[in-house]
């Protein structure tokens, strides 16, 4: 009986130091045995959000939306049409009780997070993300997080952002002898930049003219020399992955100027790019010709002074 009463004595002191231990955690907790917990500087602070059953919250987003995430089933989201960057939100069914989340991820690398709980009538129907980021120690936001794409590469795309604002904030003419001119328009590369495997393309549109030149788009093709100007076969078709200003129209007598982010490339002897622009129901259609030596003198990023605000 002595040996039972000490052998109870010993458990229950061994469990009163565990308790004691500041890796012990009662069974509630959701992280059982030996966890550290995430510090709050670590943590994305979430925005709080209102939803309803019979209206529509619209979230508007200062980039095109890339990845939406819902918590549960009581929420339907989507991109609304032709707004890449606009979020419609709705209650899927009415007065839920629970509260739930949304995430969202953007093309520039923002990231958004948000508590969503079921009100009657919400407080805010429709919210531009924009006027809530906070500038932080490099007047980046807040809410600007490491996320990667993989057609970036290991490029942040927050820093191909600032690189494609300050190459058309600098506004500097390092190309003078690419372009094209006709019928009172002319297409010219302004400048060609090199980063981290990608390669920023600076482009002016000037309508010299008084009627409008509407875009239809813009192509970007290696093709052979001597078959470029008789066939399209062999030719190679690269596509942008991020766009700075990209514009639909040009009215007359204006100049809009542009910057295309293109994964890094070469070109040997017996090809060349081609940049075509094209108009929109019309045929003041414009190209020029890129050749290697024009790529190999491309600029380093490092010689410019990031605009980071």
């Amino acid at each position: 009986m002595k040996q039972c009463i000490l052998l109870v004595i010993v458990l229950f002191g061994a469990l009163s130091l565990k308790a004691q231990s500041p890796h012990f955690h009662s069974p509630g907790d959701v992280y059982p045995g030996l966890a550290r917990s995430i510090p709050p500087a670590t943590v994305a602070p979430p925005y709080g959000l209102e939803v309803t059953f019979e209206k529509t919250v619209h979230l508007i987003f200062p980039a095109q939306i890339r990845y939406v995430d819902l918590g549960s089933n009581n929420l339907v989201a989507g991109k609304a049409e032709d707004a890449e960057n606009v979020l419609r939100v709705k209650a899927a069914v009415r007065n839920f009780m629970s509260e739930t989340n949304l995430s969202v991820i953007c093309n520039d690398g923002s990231f958004y997070t948000f508590n969503v709980k079921y009100a009657e009538e919400p407080q805010h129907l429709s919210i531009e993300m924009g006027d809530l980021l906070h500038p932080g120690d490099l007047n980046m936001p807040l809410n600007k997080t490491d996320i990667y794409f993989n057609e970036l590469g290991n490029e942040s795309p927050i820093l191909v952002n600032l690189i494609m604002k300050t190459i058309w904030q600098n506004d500097k003419r390092e190309i003078k002898h690419v372009g094209s001119k006709k019928l009172g328009v002319q297409f010219l590369l302004r400048g060609l930049y090199t980063h981290h495997g990608l390669l920023y393309f600076h482009t002016l549109v000037k309508n010299q003219s008084q009627m409008g030149f509407r875009v239809e788009f813009i192509t970007f093709k290696v093709v052979d020399k001597k078959a470029a100007k008789r066939t399209a076969i062999h030719e190679q078709v690269l596509e942008p992955l991020r766009t700075y200003n990209d514009v639909a129209s040009i009215g007359g007598n204006q100049t809009v100027r542009s910057v295309y982010v293109l994964e890094q490339f070469t070109l040997p002897g017996d090809k060349q790019l081609i940049m075509t622009l094209f108009e929109q129901n019309g045929g003041r259609h414009q190209s020029f010709v890129v050749e290697s030596e024009d790529l190999v003198r491309a600029k380093s990023i490092s010689n410019l002074k990031l605009k980071l605000q």
